[in-house]
């Protein structure tokens, strides 16, 4: 303690601290958000910034810290960033709610370019994201790979699959049933015609460290930050002249601060919508002049249940992230047994996203059934917990719409990853600061991911959406 707090008042301020640490969730658990040291979210947020994030999600996050990195030259005083985050806690964010997987078994060539960008960040995480006197990141990655079962159905398009990611340079495996059962003899081979099997660059991560790192970096990089919520703009379609282009820019953001009626209005030259579930609403939002939203945004909330079980003699270290014929998926979680996963249902059965509460009985019914059946240890396992987040689905595609906005020319977009959003949102981040900063994509080629294929009624079927 400094040498002018007293003995006794230094005793108090010591126990208060540790009941505040006692009561604030431990960090890489799924409900807690609390803030790390060094970081402190402004209480309002500026009058003005160059660029305003919507959204504080692992993807905004991103794009914040390639705008940094990349304005080099292009501003001489710095390009004042601001990130706006709406839930303080995180609990119900996306990103700390994820199973934490990257992957670069997708059917999408762009898919696949963006998992290897990625893979190659996180591998150097410490290059990009280190801060100086700071401890080095370590996001705890597993590299146990992802395992894809196909039934005999389903073989040629796996086959086929497994040829384009090989062309993309990754080192995935194709195995047959005896193979398969060879390598992970707990496995019931019956109705698997064929696996694929990643040999690099796959496994989980612990999203919130990852999600932390870029906040950290960005915020030393000079990023300014603020908890509230964007539910109105200010454009210059008023001030238009009818024979016009049918276009406008976003002059404003108002941000409606946290238990309060007032709002901050923040003068801005570009928006980047990077609110993750909540990308389509806010397209909606007051002040954008409605014909200038047509079609729509079609990203959606989508609740998905993530179960945690323990099991003793279930899958040991090889255990990698398994994706059954069903559609059921596990991983391990940890070396004493444990696991988790999860299932996406069928459109018709969608669950009611207005909150996270979790239907227990989806495991009993659906999941277990299908689990045990796949791997017969699964039979005598025990739930320990459950806890549900949100895709930020898009009913078009189910990829990231990723690009400038057709008719609000300084609005870009970054959202509408369907479940990978936290595996790509290096590569996402860095694709849009290019964007922002260049006037282009440099990095890698993710033109088919704009908005024109939404105008065009052209969607590009992503198959491998766990």
């Amino acid at each position: 303690q400094p040498p002018h707090v007293s003995a006794e008042l230094g005793q108090t301020l010591g126990r208060l601290g540790q009941t505040l640490r006692d009561q604030v969730p431990a960090a890489g658990s799924a409900w807690g958000g609390w803030l790390p040291p060094g970081i402190h979210p402004d209480p309002r947020p500026p009058d003005e910034a160059d660029v305003v994030v919507v959204g504080g999600g692992v993807v905004g996050w991103s794009v914040a810290y390639w705008l940094k990195v990349l304005e080099g030259r292009f501003r001489r005083h710095g390009m004042r960033v601001l990130v706006v985050e709406r839930d303080p806690t995180y609990s119900r964010a996306s990103t700390v709610l994820s199973v934490g997987g990257i992957r670069q078994q997708f059917s999408l060539p762009e898919n696949i370019q963006m998992s290897r960008f990625s893979a190659s960040f996180l591998r150097d995480i410490n290059e990009h994201l280190g801060v100086p006197n700071e401890p080095p990141v370590d996001i705890q990655f597993q590299p146990s790979g992802y395992l894809f079962l196909a039934s005999p159905e389903g073989a040629a398009e796996l086959e086929a699959t497994v040829q384009l990611q090989r062309g993309e340079g990754v080192q995935v495996a194709l195995l047959s049933p005896t193979q398969l059962k060879e390598r992970f003899p707990w496995i019931n081979t019956e109705d698997v015609a064929v696996a694929s099997y990643g040999l690099e660059d796959e496994g989980w991560f612990d999203p919130w460290i990852l999600l932390n790192a870029f906040r950290r970096k960005a915020t030393s990089l000079g990023v300014n930050n603020c908890y509230g919520e964007v539910r109105a703009f200010v454009t210059s379609a008023n001030d238009m002249i009818p024979s016009a282009e049918e276009s406008a820019r976003i002059k404003y953001v108002h941000i409606y601060m946290p238990d309060s009626l007032e709002y901050q209005p923040v003068a801005c030259s570009i928006v980047v919508n990077a609110a993750g579930a909540w990308a389509g609403k806010l397209l909606e939002a007051e002040g954008l002049p409605r014909k200038l939203c047509q079609p729509p945004l079609p990203i959606q909330p989508r609740k998905r249940y993530v179960f945690t079980w323990h099991c003793p003699d279930g899958p040991g270290l090889s255990c990698p992230f398994l994706v059954d014929t069903s559609g059921a998926y596990f991983r391990r979680d940890g070396i004493a047994g444990n696991y988790l996963g999860g299932m996406s249902p069928p459109e018709e059965e969608e669950p009611d996203p207005s909150d996270l509460s979790v239907d227990h009985d989806y495991f009993q019914e659906q999941m277990w059934p299908r689990l045990a059946r796949r791997v017969p240890s699964f039979e005598c396992l025990r739930v320990r917990g459950a806890w549900a987040g949100y895709y930020d689905y898009n009913t078009f595609d189910r990829n990231g719409v990723l690009g400038p906005h057709p008719r609000l020319e300084n609005l870009f977009l970054a959202a509408g990853f369907s479940g990978h959003g936290l595996q790509h949102s290096p590569a996402a981040g860095r694709a849009v600061a290019e964007l922002v900063v260049k006037g282009r994509f440099e990095s890698l080629d993710l033109r088919r991911l704009g908005w024109a294929r939404l105008e065009d009624g052209e969607p590009l079927q992503e198959a491998g959406v766990v």
